[in-house]
């Protein structure tokens, strides 16, 4: 059965098999430590949003378990853990019903990711599928650039560049992953100095899906387990769709996840 022609049956399947769900790499330390980060409010967990109410660890820790499908057992504190493989098929066709509406209307659409060595290869599909459809995949005109932090020692700054119609962070011929907000402020300041209106969707993960939720926009966003500021938004109430997987398997695990968003 090829990749484009997957029940949800298979589908799910292969989400186990690939370990992008059920049984991930992420470790349960990483996901509480991270968890326990983003209730303290820290950047780089925060991914540009900021909470509607102060949550602690232990809250959060439950949305995740409730959207995420880590192991809700509070006192499991180490070593292997969860997402729930129903729950991403769930989200994965709240997508597909979104981005065929999107589709259909030939909205105009930003796409954007913080993992180019993962889920950059969902991105670039569905950017491509919109595009033949007829929408526009916005790419505004762009001359930011980012410094890197002094302590670090790195030389070139930081700057977006577009593959295919996909945001990305660059710094000379590298491409970065990053949780950071700031590219897309940048995308969106660049959006409203070029006279152009906001986008009507946004399809990203990390900071840049966060600065787009906080901005009002809708958003289909993804995050791995390890990364609860986007689950917790969606519980809140937030305009995003967050679909819970591992974001840093080997890019053609993701091409059945593809080609299942992109069948309209």
């Amino acid at each position: 059965m090829s990749p484009r022609h997957l029940s949800p049956g298979h589908l799910r399947q292969h989400l186990v098999r690939s370990r992008i769900a059920g049984d991930v790499a992420t470790p349960r330390e990483d996901n509480l430590r991270n968890a326990e980060r983003m209730a303290q409010g820290l950047d780089k967990y925060a991914f540009g949003l900021v909470p509607l109410r102060t949550w602690t660890p232990a809250e959060v820790v439950a949305v995740m378990a409730e959207r995420c499908g880590i192991v809700a057992d509070p006192g499991h504190l180490a070593g292997a853990d969860t997402i729930d493989p129903d729950l991403t098929l769930g989200q994965l066709e709240r997508w597909r019903v979104r981005l065929a509406k999107a589709a259909a209307g030939q909205e105009r659409v930003l796409v954007a990711t913080g993992h180019p060595t993962g889920v950059l290869a969902i991105h670039l599909q569905v950017a491509a599928a919109l595009r033949a459809a007829g929408c526009e995949v916005v790419v505004p005109p762009m001359s930011w650039t980012w410094p890197w932090p002094e302590s670090w020692g790195r030389g070139r700054p930081r700057h977006v560049r577009t593959l295919n119609g996909v945001h990305v962070l660059a710094s000379g011929g590298e491409l970065l992953h990053t949780h950071d907000p700031e590219p897309m402020r940048a995308v969106l300041e660049a959006l409203s100095a070029d006279g152009a209106e906001p986008p009507d969707l946004v399809v990203a993960d990390h900071g840049w899906a966060g600065a787009a939720v906080q901005a009002g926009l809708e958003v289909l966003g993804m995050a791995d387990s390890n990364d609860p500021a986007l689950f917790v938004a969606e519980h809140e109430g937030r305009s995003i769709v967050t679909v819970p997987l591992d974001d840093n398997v080997a890019p053609h695990l993701y091409d059945p996840l593809s080609s299942f968003l992109t069948t309209w």
